[in-house]
């Protein structure tokens, strides 16, 4: 099928207004020269439109597939769209360290933008997931050239979603690490390795010490594993130059922002959204039902991104600028029967934090604790609480699942409410306060908040984590500690007749590395102790988990 073809269905699937610049024309593997020599292949999509903006995509995954029917649908709308391969990429020179060039490399590539005959001075840039990331390495320092963001499934600082509780992403962190060598072996032994279920990627996932794990993976040793295994701690040095958070209110240029409730990176993403709107931005928030790979992110990443573009890159173009209707500040889907798509003025909506407290018996409730015994599991790291679902890098095993199996373990304890008289909507962050007493020093502790429907099926809705070393929580005059552990944020509707759940456990793997309980370094660790440990939930320690509350007629 003729790429100009393609190119008006995609336009017509995504509900796109009709292109106005004619051909396409496409120059690939341009040469672009970093300042230390080092060769950045590039692609040149060109309209045919005169003084037309320039969209930039930087990448680490190559420039085919999706890029070039991106690629494609920008020039046909009256843009330059450049797709470049980060360093060690995709034919590019050098080698590939995350986020280690991404600010010099794109001020590099904005310079040769300048020196284009074609080049007009607007600028806009698209990127998903690491792309993104290397939007926000260059955002503050491109000047006034930069007319607009589009940042998809993507976040300014990378560090806080690595360690998620000061743990470990494992399953996030290794999976990437794979995908990426992946992109090196030829594509027939890539797809045997995929039918076959990826067997080495899971047995590398089980394999300890983790310092190991990329060689069981991949066959090679990847330094930026082996990085981010050493340099954990939150004062390590190493992350300095590689978050760019202190960057954010810095940058002038719009941003809209999309992203999904399963993603991994949707604290840190609404982490940027709060610090812009303290700078005094006025960014756009998409958050529907997604994963970080699910398809309907990819469409509605590219449907708002390119309207973003039309709305903010026109100020010149010859194309002219499209009608478009008033968009709100935020949209974001409500899950959960009677939920759907709502528009907001802004993130967090006003809401009543709710303290649904922890009681006896395995029941959650919002009235105030009573003199109870606590309760109490065994965890045991050779054995470990397995994750379910939830946000993960690969779609298909992402999202919300059936809680049920991994609740009849005995290592995970669950408090369920009575079945709701009324609907209760939750739109907010989320956050828990979990007292425990433990008779190891070395310690996680998890929550997941579940909807249980009408048939009893658990549906996961959000969850956090948190690791426990002994200088890091005080422990009261039983020994106990004060847990404080954030949820993932959601929007999410409870219908009457279903119940809420809690679950407490002591590890989530392979989403959160394990804790081996000795306090042993991350990487090395061999030595696996299991230990008991006591959830409390009496006057002096309310253990609860807290709600941000719209409307409730419970």
């Amino acid at each position: 099928m003729p790429a100009r073809l393609v190119t008006r269905l995609a336009g017509v699937a995504l509900r796109l207004p009709p292109t106005r610049s004619g051909p396409v024309r496409v120059t690939r593997d341009l040469p672009v020269r970093a300042r230390d020599g080092v060769v950045l292949r590039t692609d040149h999509y060109a309209p045919k439109v005169r003084d037309a903006p320039t969209v930039l995509i930087r990448t680490p995954y190559g420039r085919g597939g999706p890029l070039r029917l991106l690629g494609r649908l920008l020039a046909a709308r009256g843009r330059h769209a450049v797709i470049q391969s980060c360093r060690g990429t995709g034919g590019s020179g050098g080698t590939f360290a995350p986020l280690v060039h991404e600010r010099d490399d794109g001020l590099d590539t904005l310079d040769w933008l300048r020196r284009q005959p074609w080049w007009s001075g607007q600028l806009g840039m698209f990127g998903v997931s690491y792309q993104g990331f290397a939007q926000w390495a260059l955002a503050a320092d491109a000047g006034e050239e930069l007319r607009a963001m589009v940042a998809v499934v993507t976040a300014s600082a990378t560090r806080d979603s690595t360690y998620a509780g000061e743990s470990f992403a494992l399953d996030t962190v290794l999976t990437w690490a794979e995908l990426l060598h992946a992109q090196t072996v030829p594509w027939l032994a890539r797809q045997r390795e995929l039918k076959r279920g990826q067997p080495r990627l899971a047995a590398a996932l089980e394999h300890l010490p983790l310092v190991d794990a990329d060689r069981v993976a991949t066959g090679v040793t990847i330094p930026f594993f082996q990085e981010w295994l050493r340099h954990h701690t939150p004062e390590a040095a190493y992350w300095r130059n590689r978050v760019f958070a202190d960057r954010v209110p810095l940058v002038r240029a719009p941003v809209v922002m999309v992203t999904g409730w399963h993603d991994i990176f949707l604290p840190a993403q609404l982490d940027d959204h709060a610090t812009l709107r303290a700078a005094g931005a006025e960014p756009r928030l998409v958050i529907g039902p997604w994963t970080h790979g699910s398809p309907g992110l990819f469409v509605a990443g590219l449907r708002e991104g390119l309207s973003w573009l039309d709305e903010h890159l026109l100020a010149t173009s010859p194309a002219g600028r499209p009608s478009r209707d008033a968009a709100a500040p935020v949209r974001l889907y409500v899950g959960g029967p009677g939920g759907g798509w709502r528009d907001l003025p802004d993130w967090p909506p006003p809401a009543v934090e709710t303290a649904w407290h922890l009681h006896p018996d395995g029941e959650l409730a919002v009235r105030q604790p009573v003199p109870s015994a606590p309760d109490e599991f065994r965890y045991d790291p050779a054995d470990p609480t397995p994750s379910l679902g939830g946000p993960l890098l690969v779609a298909k095993r992402a999202g919300p699942v059936d809680n049920r199996h991994v609740e009849a373990r005995p290592d995970v304890l669950t408090y369920t409410s009575a079945p709701l008289t009324g609907p209760v909507e939750v739109i907010g962050p989320v956050r828990a306060e979990i007292h425990v007493r433990s008779e190891l020093p070395h310690v996680d502790v998890y929550v997941r908040l579940c909807d249980v429907d009408r048939r009893g099926r658990s549906w996961n809705v959000c969850d956090g984590l948190v690791r426990v070393t002994p200088e890091r929580f005080p422990t009261d005059s039983s020994g106990a500690l004060r847990v404080p552990v954030s949820l993932w944020p959601t929007a999410y509707r409870f219908a009457a007749g279903h119940r809420l759940r809690v679950q407490v456990a002591g590890g989530a793997h392979p989403r959160w590395a394990r804790n081996p309980g000795t306090g042993e370094p991350l990487g090395t660790a061999v030595t696996l102790r299991a230990g008991r440990r006591q959830i409390l939930h009496d006057p002096a320690h309310p253990s609860a988990v807290l709600l941000p509350i719209i409307h409730s007629g419970r």
